[in-house]
């Protein structure tokens, strides 16, 4: 493969592949090249094989500053771009494309980390309170829905993405099985009101519901009866939140409150990585610090010496 284009598809092709990218995260990956093939082709190279470093360091110089035609990136998006773009190198080399990784010594803008936003618990008990309105389907529905997201600090694709095989209810050993990035599976634990809830949604509700549709796995269904979409399932969150007098809450929220609250608990970060489906620890340890700022709060309130 000599052309732009072409490289450019065969490594989307492989990510695809040997990491079980997303639609969404495999479109952003095209994104990114094609800038990169857009700049490259107004130097006139048309090939990796005749990428120097310079080029790769001036493109990384470029999407974090804009130019007139193209504004600048966040350091976020920046970074991820100039990680896609080593990804293709090496992948060129590997392949056999180039000779050289002329990327390999431009490193990813680094990034403020932004701590996340955790709800405190009386917060999320308020939600899940007022979760469902009245007895109906769609009530119970959402009551488990959010107990569930809560429960396991599922992402809301993966709440949704449940089928009802994935329920294991039997007492004493009551889990799901989530598919996170790349389809991995992992089994989490889920605790008595989440149990309540789910039983209360598939024994009562489930069916009526299903009875609108032409029949599917799904666990959580919409008025039609097909699989709920993450639109609806924030929609559902955002209206709890507004009843309970919550501003700025979102799926992820739960996400990361159900974090924020192992760890505070005294729960190990590993374990801890293991329930949400980090493939790193240090993807983790991004609510250490949520819980570091607690540990300080207590210390100097109640030791006697902390304010001398």
């Amino acid at each position: 493969m000599s052309d732009l284009a072409d490289q450019r598809e065969g490594y989307l092709a492989h990510i695809a592949v040997e990491r079980g990218l997303s639609k969404n995260t495999l479109a952003a990956y095209r994104r990114d090249m094609r800038r990169y093939e857009d700049f490259l082709r107004q130097r006139d190279v048309d090939s990796l094989a005749r990428v120097v470093r310079s080029d790769v360091e001036e493109f990384a110089q470029e999407l974090s500053a804009g130019t007139p035609e193209r504004a600048a990136l966040a350091p976020a998006s920046a970074s991820r771009t100039v990680v896609a773009v080593r990804g293709w190198h090496r992948f060129a080399l590997a392949e056999g494309w180039t000779t050289d990784d002329p990327s390999r010594l431009v490193k990813p803008r680094a990034v403020p980390q932004r701590l996340p936003k955790a709800l405190s618990t009386a917060q999320v008990e308020a939600i899940l309170e007022v979760a469902s309105v009245g007895d109906g389907a769609a009530a119970l529905r959402d009551r488990a829905l959010l107990e569930v997201v809560y429960a396991t600090g599922a992402r809301i694709s993966e709440a949704i993405g449940l089928d009802v095989d994935d329920l294991a209810l039997e007492a004493g050993a009551e889990a799901v099985v989530l598919r996170g990035k790349g389809n991995k599976e992992r089994v989490v634990p889920i605790g008595g009101y989440a149990v309540e809830a789910l039983d209360a949604y598939v024994v009562r509700a489930r069916s009526p519901l299903a009875q609108a549709g032409r029949g599917t796995s799904a666990l959580f269904l919409n008025a039609r009866g097909g699989r709920l979409s993450r639109q609806s399932a924030w929609t559902i969150l955002r209206a709890a939140a507004e009843r309970a007098g919550i501003p700025d809450v979102s799926p992820h929220t739960l996400r990361h409150s159900f974090a924020t609250h192992l760890l505070t608990g005294g729960a190990d970060v590993r374990v801890v990585q293991e329930l949400l489906g980090h493939a790193s620890v240090t993807t983790t340890q991004i609510y250490t610090a949520v819980t570091q700022d607690t540990l300080r709060e207590v210390y100097t309130t109640f030791h006697p010496r902390a304010l001398s």
